[in-house]
């Protein structure tokens, strides 16, 4: 079982199933292909919600520049301002602008970012009563 974690404003694009993707740091273990992974915001806290679980379909490496506005991933390259709004929408974003302003605030001074793009299906959502439990 793997578990990941978003803030609070991910919440409702991840159950809305518009938001269908992360970008995570490289680390020893990432969900894989064919796993369950349980989504969740506030965990390790008192205000902790499952947000669902979904299967992992995807994740593979990620090269980031946010000065040039480039993306690398899927063995190919995301460079025309179309295509950079289209990513950020799935992951969670209005806009190219928005995942930028994002990053900056989250990551300051990190213009260049390896790491992983995971992707799972669309979301189904936990169980109310489990909401409710978590939340309390």
């Amino acid at each position: 079982m793997v578990s990941c974690n978003f803030k609070k404003r991910f919440a409702e694009p991840i159950l809305a199933g518009t938001k269908a993707q992360t970008i995570r740091a490289n680390r020893k273990r990432h969900a894989r292909p064919g796993e369950l992974t349980h989504l969740f915001t506030g965990m390790r806290t008192k205000y902790c919600r499952r947000l669902g679980v979904s299967v992992c379909i995807e994740a593979t490496p990620i090269r980031m520049d946010l000065r040039q506005g480039v993306v690398f991933c899927n063995d190919g390259w995301i460079r025309s301002q179309e295509d950079l709004d289209a990513f950020a929408v799935r992951d969670g974003f209005g806009c190219w602008d928005e995942l930028v302003a994002f990053w900056a605030a989250e990551h300051p001074g990190i213009d260049e970012f390896d790491g992983m793009l995971i992707r799972w299906q669309p979301l189904v959502a936990a169980d109310p009563l489990a909401i409710a439990g978590a939340a309390a």
